[in-house]
Order: structure tokens, then C-alpha cells, then sequence
């Protein structure tokens, strides 16, 4: 027996998979890899080195290992990831980003203000170990005002419901939280629009709203005191939560709302109590309207410029109170005029109400609201629809895609294949079906499955096996009664032992199988897919016949992709003939359909697609598609039986539902939702464009018009209003494959 491990490099393709508990001894390896097919140990290489270990557990290889034998990472990569909670903005990403970048250990750091999540890589020198080294950065984190905790990895299935449901009830409390401020907030709108409201109707000769109530609400102690309740009120975690950004060097949006608020409220203050000023108090009501914004979320444009925007915007407001003050209002001195400047056409008044105005109308809530509430409903609208969209990058993507690359098997088949033959050389069918079996046992394939369940059917009594092993896309091998039994393609059967068969004998087998498929009631909506059976000594032995139903959706799916300009490519490990009935009866080209491909050389595949600029989505099911599904852009995964597997693990959007046709759906709704993100953009900083030049009194010389705090605030809160109601416009959107899914 050996006792040691045996290292051997394979030669391509590889990602073997052990399946036994039992000891393999060296004998047993050398005919699984003859002498003349080993090569020496590679040291540094893209591949990976195959371990024989004289214990090896029965495993199924993770989806983790399975990219890592593709995409190897340094050993001396050290990533940290840490929940950071408080962030409200980019200018508190900025912050949080700071903080660690300032650290001698960390190489890079990526922070994430809509997962609260910051990943940061450790330089190769670190020699501290990695839980401790990520304990220090979170403390650091904490200390800054930002609360992280280290996040521990590899939590089990339990453990992340487990979070995801504390994480619902923490949004529902917050949720709840919202609406009593909210409907307090648009209690406060209503009495403040109140008095306007009859200043309006006045002036349009309607002379209704007098009486003790209306003359209540132009009371302007009462106006403070409805200010003093909307500040301390629904406004006052957004006016703390301002100051102290400012005090933490990242001012953020809730830095420059609570900054024109209390600059509103204070120039109404002073206006109260000294009457002599004669200044219009009527500020006062502007603190709303920004109480119904208090919550509002930011995108990531908003947080790419939060921290610049806010001293921007504060600069600005200096630079129109400096220019009314000591040169606009000589220049022009008819502005004096203006209601704006008081009844004694103070400039002083004048200019410290453009200045106020700047400030809240550039308020960037609608920046802030433009690409969640699009993302948000967009992915919700997914969810509910059977498609799970894992956030708005992969929106982002899968709104670009161009080409979307399918598996067969499993994918624009059923995957639930059966056996519709079985043809045999030697010996009886039911031996080879046996023997099949047995080493098919531990296999997850679907072909395997239809392989054991067609034996379990006929009650055929498999023989024990000894150290199974799998090399996804090609086949599986395992030890019977002292001799290695191979099922699989053709090519990787026949290489696994010394004997060539005579090719004959392997042409009267096809024939044999394909007048056996001809006789049944089989149609052309099935895949026929034909597995070798080999064994040590003797070669191909026998062959099995399997056939698989076209999904009822996969023709309409590949139509509606083409209708829409996206390119479609068959990417298959099947066998020419298999994969040229499918493509034809799907309807893809023959020059994009690809058989007889490992895991490998799918990922190789994508990888030349996206270097040729193409933006590729990969559509498949299992265990060897993973690698692919990784390296596209998006990676689309159906869901098959209700169970995670390596796919789903790897791919960013999965179809719960299990239906095809939901790729076309899924590609729909993240070009409309993207569609809604880049309209909302465009009306937000047109709005910003526009709105604070006016504000900062543009038109004033020569169309004698200045807004208002009030105004201004108005108009800051319409502008979120317009960006809201639009995304909720994406409910609107309809499926286009409601009658085919």
C-alpha cells in the first residue's frame, strides 16, 4: 500500500474528483494514469497538481475549488471582509476607505455602502494572523465612527437564513419607523402650505381662507414652532447625522440639508426677534418639506461626488452671498426691488436668501434616489417573477450582455435524462448496465442519475466498487473486482486503458444504438447522447444510449435572444451529433455550436469572448459549468430540483423557477431598469444644472425672478417625487414570456 502521497500532474483536461473511502494503492493509480501519459511535477503552472492521498473522503468538489483550479490565487493572499455599519453616503465610503488605506498591512480595499461591507486584501509580508489583523481594522473602523465587526466566512446554510431573517426584521422596524416620521412630516407640509395656500388664492381675487384658523397659521411664532417641531422631529437624525459628518471630515447629502436648514431657521430667527429688520420670517416652513427626504437612500453616482458636492455647493453659497453683497447689488440696483430684499431693499437680506437657496435646492436627494429605487424595485419585481437577481452590478451587466452562451444538458434540455438503450460488444446488456451503474453510483451528473435509475428499474444487483473518480465533462472511473471499469466519451474511455478496439466493432455499436433510438417513439425534440463503457484489459466493451426532451421554451428563448440582437453560442462536452441535432432544432447556427468541451475549454471559451470585447452571459446547471459561469459577466444558473448546487454558488442570477425562458425575461428587466436608472440621472442633474444658478439669482437682473427658500425646498422635494415615481413605473413592466413560462 502506499503510504506517502503521490503527486502527478495530469495532462489536460483535469479536475479529477475522488468518491471513496477506501485506500488506493499505487498499482491503482498507475493504471489509472499510464506511465507514458504522467509528466513531471509542475511547480509553478496554471494547472493544477492532482493529489492521490491513500485516505480519501467521499466529497462532492465545491464550487470554491472548482473556479480555484481555474483561477488559481497566490497563497499569500490574506482577504479580510468586515461588516462596517453608518454609512450614508460616498463621502462616508471615502472615509471608511481612508481609514484602512491607512494602515501599513492593508494592499487594497474595496468598501460597499449598499451591502455595509468593506473587503480588504493584506500585503504578502503581513505576518499577523488573519483573524487578528481584521479584529485591529475593525476596532480602527469603530474608533473613526463607522461600527465593524469582522464577518466570519464559510457560515452554513442555517447560519445565513438565520442573518437574512434578522436582517428583515431590522428593515421592517426601520420601515415602521419611517412612516409614523413620514406622516408626521406631511402633517407639518399641510399646515405649511396651508398659509401659502391662501396667499395664492388671494392673489387671484378668490378671498376665502380668513378666519381664527388661517390667521393661526400665518402666525409666525407658530411657523417656529412647527419649524422647531420638523427639526427635532422626523429631521433630527438627518440634521445629527449631518453634523457629525462634518465633524468626521466626510460632510455627506444630510450634511448640506441640515446645513440650509438651520441656515432657513436661523436667518427666520433673527427676522423674528428683530422686527426692525423687517425681513420675511416666512422661512420658516422650509425645514419641509426636507423632513420627508430624512430617509431617502443614495446611489452610487451620488456617492462617487457626496463629499466634493457638499463643499462645492457650501462654496458656492459663499461666493452668491460675496457677489450680491459687494458687487451684484451695485451693479444691478434694481434687484433692491425685489420682494426678496425686504421692504427697504436690504442686500444684506437679499443676499443671505440666494445664499440659503443654493443650499437647499442643491440638495442632492434626487441624485441619491436615482439608481436605488429603480435597483430595488427592479430587483424585487425579479424575485417575485422566479428570477434572483444578486444585486444592482449584475443589473448593470446583464443589461449590456450581447452574447449568452447555453450548456446543453440540463439547459436547453429537461435534465432529467433516461436511458433509451444500451448496445454491448461482449457481453450481455444487463452486465454492461451493471456495471455502469455501480460506478455511475456516487456520480451527480444527470446522465449518471438516468444510468443508476434505469438499473434500480430493471433490479439489477450492482457489484461493490473501489475508489470512484470523476473528471467533470468527460466520465467517471472506478475499480470492479480487481479491474478498472471507465464510463464516459468515447476518446476518454478509450485513453484510459492500453487496448484499442477495433473501430468496426465501435461503428456496428453506434449503429446498433441509433436503430434502437429509431425504434422508439422518440421524436426530434429529444437529445440522444451516447456514453462508452470501457474496461481494464479489454477497451470499449459496451455503450448507452440517453436520451433527453428539449425544454418547451428553449426554441422561443434562442428566437426571442436573436430578435434582440444578442449572439447565442452552444457550449457542450456531448458528442458532435448530439450537439448539432440540438443546435438545429433550437435554432443556432452551426458556426456557434461548440461540442466535445471540458469545464476548461468553456472557460477558455468565455475568456476569448470577452477578449474580443463581447459582454457574455453563461447559461447552465451544474457541477461543470461552474467555471464558466464564474468567468462570464453574468452567470445565469437554473435552478434544477430546488437544490443549491455549484452552479447556483457561482453564477449572479438564478432561475428559481427552473425555466429558460426566464433568461429572456431577466435580460427585459435589467435594460428597463437601467432604462429608469439613466432617466432618473439625467433628470436629476439636468434638475441641479438648472435649478441653482436661478437660485443663486441668475435671472434676477433682468427678469426681476428669485426663488425662495420655500421655493427651493419645494422644488428639491418635487425633484424626489419625479425620481420615485418613476422608478415605481417599473411595476408597469410586463414579462415577454408570460404565455411560454
Amino acid at each position: 500500500m502506499a503510504t506517502n502521497l503521490l503527486r502527478l500532474t495530469l495532462p489536460p483536461p483535469s479536475s479529477l474528483h475522488f468518491r471513496s473511502g477506501k485506500f488506493l494503492d499505487a498499482k491503482f493509480s498507475k493504471r489509472i494514469f499510464p506511465r507514458h501519459r504522467r509528466s513531471r511535477i509542475q511547480r509553478h503552472g496554471s494547472k493544477p497538481s492532482f493529489l492521490v492521498s491513500n485516505s480519501i473522503e467521499i466529497t462532492t468538489q465545491s464550487i470554491e475549488s472548482t473556479i480555484e483550479s481555474v483561477k488559481p490565487v497566490a497563497s499569500d493572499d490574506k482577504p479580510v471582509l468586515l461588516d462596517v455599519s453608518g454609512m450614508m453616503c460616498g463621502g462616508c465610503v471615502a472615509r471608511v476607505k481612508s481609514v484602512l488605506m491607512s494602515d501599513d498591512r492593508v494592499a487594497s480595499a474595496v468598501v460597499n455602502m449598499l451591502t455595509e461591507t468593506a473587503a480588504v486584501r493584506l500585503k504578502p509580508e503581513v505576518e499577523e494572523v488573519v483573524a487578528d489583523a481584521a479584529e485591529s481594522l475593525a476596532k480602527r473602523l469603530t474608533e473613526s465612527g463607522f461600527e465593524a465587526k469582522r464577518r466570519v466566512s464559510g457560515m452554513g446554510v442555517a447560519e445565513n437564513v438565520k442573518k437574512w431573517k434578522e436582517m428583515v426584521s431590522k428593515k421592517e422596524e426601520l420601515l415602521v419607523k419611517s412612516r409614523n416620521r413620514v406622516a408626521f412630516a406631511w402633517t407639518l407640509v399641510a399646515l405649511c402650505c396651508g398659509s401659502h395656500t391662501s396667499h395664492i388664492l388671494h392673489s387671484v381675487g378668490i378671498h376665502i381662507a380668513h378666519g381664527g384658523f388661517w390667521d393661526l397659521l400665518h402666525n409666525s411664532y407658530v411657523k417656529g414652532g412647527l419649524a422647531v417641531g420638523a427639526l427635532l422631529g422626523p429631521g433630527r437624525e438627518l440634521l445629527f447625522d449631518g453634523i457629525k459628518a462634518f465633524g468626521k471630515r466626510s460632510p455627506n447629502m444630510n450634511s448640506l440639508v441640515g446645513l440650509g436648514s438651520m441656515a432657513a431657521f436661523a436667518i427666520s430667527l433673527i427676522s423674528l426677534v428683530n422686527p426692525d429688520l423687517e425681513w420675511d420670517a416666512s422661512f420658516f416652513e422650509e425645514p419641509v418639506e426636507e423632513a420627508q427626504g430624512n430617509a431617502a437612500p443614495v446611489q452610487r453616482l451620488a456617492d462617487a461626488i457626496a463629499g466634493p458636492f457638499v463643499y462645492t455647493i457650501v462654496s458656492l453659497s459663499a461666493v452668491t452671498f460675496a457677489f450680491w453683497y459687494y458687487i451684484g447689488s451695485h451693479i444691478f440696483p434694481d434687484v433692491l426691488l425685489n420682494d426678496i430684499a425686504g421692504p427697504d431693499g436690504d442686500p444684506l437680506a437679499l443676499s443671505l436668501k440666494l445664499a440659503v437657496d443654493v443650499l437647499v435646492v442643491s440638495c442632492p436627494c434626487a441624485l441619491g434616489l436615482a439608481t436605488p429605487t429603480a435597483i430595488l424595485i427592479g430587483t424585487s419585481l425579479g424575485a417575485k417573477r422566479g428570477y434572483l437577481i444578486r444585486g444592482g452590478d449584475v443589473l448593470e451587466r446583464l443589461a449590456s450582455i450581447d452574447c449568452v452562451a447555453l450548456d446543453k444538458t440540463g439547459t436547453l434540455t429537461e435534465g432529467r435524462p433516461i436511458v433509451s438503450g444500451v448496445g454491448s460488444l461482449i457481453y450481455e446488456e444487463q452486465e454492461v448496465l451493471k456495471l455502469a451503474a455501480a460506478v455511475e453510483k456516487t456520480a451527480t451528473h444527470p446522465i449518471a442519475k438516468a444510468i443508476v435509475n434505469e438499473a434500480e428499474s430493471l433490479n439489477l444487483e450492482t457489484p461493490e466498487t473501489r475508489g470512484q473518480l470523476t473528471e467533470p465533462g468527460f466520465g467517471t472511473l472506478a475499480e470492479i473486482d480487481g479491474r478498472l471499469v471507465a464510463v464516459g466519451a468515447f476518446e476518454w474511455v478509450a485513453n484510459r486503458f492500453h487496448k484499442e478496439n477495433d473501430s468496426s466493432d465501435v461503428v456496428k455499436l453506434e449503429n446498433y444504438l441509433d436503430r434502437k433510438l429509431s425504434s422508439t417513439s422518440l421524436t426530434s425534440r429529444y437529445s440522444k447522447t451516447v456514453v462508452y463503457v470501457g474496461r481494464e484489459g479489454e477497451g470499449i466493451i459496451g455503450a448507452i444510449a440517453i436520451s433527453d426532451c428539449l425544454r418547451k421554451d428553449a426554441e422561443f428563448t434562442v428566437a426571442r435572444l436573436q430578435e434582440k440582437g444578442i449572439k447565442t453560442i452552444l457550449l457542450s462536452g456531448d458528442r458532435e451529433g448530439a450537439v448539432a441535432t440540438v443546435a438545429k432544432n433550437v435554432g443556432i447556427e452551426s458556426e456557434s455550436t461548440n461540442y466535445s468541451l471540458s469545464p476548461d475549454k468553456k472557460f477558455e471559451f468565455i475568456s476569448n469572448l470577452q477578449s474580443s470585447g463581447h459582454r457574455v452571459a453563461m447559461v447552465g446547471d451544474g457541477i461543470n459549468d461552474a467555471p464558466s459561469l464564474a468567468q462570464a459577466d453574468v452567470g445565469i444558473a437554473l435552478k434544477i430540483e430546488a437544490q443549491e448546487n455549484a452552479a447556483s454558488n457561482a453564477a449572479s442570477v438564478i432561475l428559481v423557477r427552473n425555466k429558460l425562458s426566464h433568461v429572456v425575461d431577466a435580460l427585459s428587466l435589467a435594460q428597463a431598469t437601467m432604462s429608469k436608472v439613466y432617466q432618473n440621472l439625467a433628470w436629476a442633474i439636468a434638475y441641479n444644472v438648472i435649478s441653482i444658478p436661478i437660485a443663486a439669482g441668475v435671472l434676477l437682473p433682468q427678469y426681476d425672478f428669485a426663488m425662495t427658500p420655500s421655493l427651493s425646498g419645494g422644488l428639491m422635494a418635487l425633484s424626489s417625487i419625479f425620481v420615485v415615481s418613476n422608478s415605481l413605473l417599473l411595476q408597469l413592466h410586463k414579462s415577454e414570456t408570460s404565455a411560454n413560462s
